[in-house]
């Protein structure tokens, strides 16, 4: 399998396919929505990954979704809280101090790669 995206060790081909294709899109907003469409960004990246989603256009529906997994990896599903509501998207990589970098929808009504404080991710799962 050889090196990985990133250089990071242990992730699938499937998992960086993920990202590669979420990454694709930043910048834009491919759903044709113009709220809360995060989830249904994660699920449109997953379908064009090979992968089935969750159905749902709820955040949430992704802490029950895949292999729950213990802490960030590239390719892994971040699921996070926010004021309001949830937020979801896939991790590209992780930061010097730890913190997932997420590849995410709506995310200042664009998709955008940022880093997110840790502690507001509730669940990681593996598609």
């Amino acid at each position: 399998m050889g090196d990985t995206a990133g250089g990071f060790s242990g992730t699938s081909f499937g998992a960086s396919n993920v990202v590669d294709e979420a990454r694709r899109y930043i910048g834009g907003n491919p759903t044709g929505r113009s709220r809360l469409w995060c989830a249904r960004f994660m699920n449109f990246v997953l379908q064009h990954s090979g992968y089935r989603g969750t159905g749902s256009d709820m955040a949430s529906s992704f802490a029950g979704y895949g292999q729950r997994i213990s802490g960030p990896q590239v390719g892994a599903i971040a699921v996070m809280s926010r004021r309001g509501g949830g937020h979801v998207g896939v991790v590209s990589g992780i930061d010097a101090n730890g913190n997932p970098i997420v590849i995410s929808g709506n995310h200042g009504h664009r998709v955008a790669e940022s880093v997110y404080q840790r502690g507001r991710i509730y669940a990681y799962v593996m598609p």
